[in-house]
């Protein structure tokens, strides 16, 4: 006798359905409440964990970290690193930078700067203030001030204020005053106001080459403010400057009427 059934052909012998349960192939069994027990199946779509931002740039600080100070080494660590990489890591890298600025590794972030820029990615203010810095901190002072030239002379009128501060307090603590009143006049020019440290720099250095003229001119047009804020537990607060710093009772005095006048004018909002 032949016959064919379940597509399987047998001389003699009809092949039946077993009347044996299928064995579990699952371990762990979810009871329903409503249709009894049911396995739950293993996610084979879900993937290993993946490696975030921090981890992805902690990664690129150890990898680069132990290396010479060659150019070629280094850079060939960073291409390495980003060779599998779909889309450039510009936020791991930028995550990298600011480690390695918190570790005052300024060699390293010139590298790694220079390197995101020759991949023309991170081209921003933020980056090119952060170069800016690192080439100070590192005494490259002629490629500090070819970096403020291009950038000056690209972003004259959008050049935020830290630029100017940065390059001012760096020719000051180098004793070059004309090349520091040179940059104090472009910020004249261009109306950015100047900030206090950069006013104190100035009058220091008017008062130590006996510009008294100059002193006077320069106090009366930026005189020193009375009043600042300040955030104290979360409350900006506004506190009066003195123009020395002994008096700090004052000044505590001050806040503590300052917080309680903030108290008063909240409980009236609330009230009303």
């Amino acid at each position: 006798m032949f016959s064919l059934r379940y597509g399987t052909p047998t001389f003699g012998v009809t092949l039946e359905r077993s009347a044996v349960p299928h064995p579990q192939k699952f371990n762990s069994v979810v009871v329903c409440g409503a249709r009894g027990p049911r396995p739950r199946y293993p996610r084979v779509w879900k993937t290993d964990k993946r490696i975030g931002t921090v981890a992805k740039s902690q990664k690129l600080v150890k990898c680069i970290k132990d290396l010479s100070n060659v150019k070629e080494e280094v850079y060939g660590a960073l291409d390495s690193f980003v060779a599998w990489e779909l889309e450039f890591p510009l936020i791991a890298v930028k995550k990298a930078i600011k480690t390695l600025e918190d570790e005052k590794e300024w060699k390293r972030i010139i590298q790694v700067i220079k390197w995101m820029f020759n991949k023309g990615q991170g081209k921003t203010m933020g980056s090119n203030y952060t170069l800016l810095n690192a080439l100070i901190e590192d005494g490259r002072v002629e490629e500090a001030e070819e970096l403020f030239g291009k950038i000056f002379s690209r972003y004259m009128e959008g050049l935020p204020r830290t630029f100017f501060m940065k390059i001012i307090s760096m020719y000051y603590n180098m004793g070059s005053y004309q090349k520091m009143f040179e940059v104090f006049a472009d910020m004249e020019e261009l109306g950015v106001r100047p900030d206090r440290s950069i006013v104190r720099m100035l009058g220091k250095v008017f008062q130590k080459l006996e510009m008294l003229d100059k002193y006077e001119k320069l106090h009366e047009k930026y005189p020193p403010p009375k009043f600042e804020f300040r955030y104290i537990k979360g409350k900006r607060i506004r506190i009066r400057v003195y123009p020395d710093d002994s008096t700090e009772e004052a000044t505590k005095r001050d806040s503590e009427s300052d917080t309680d006048e903030l108290e008063e004018v909240e409980s009236t909002n609330l009230g009303n």
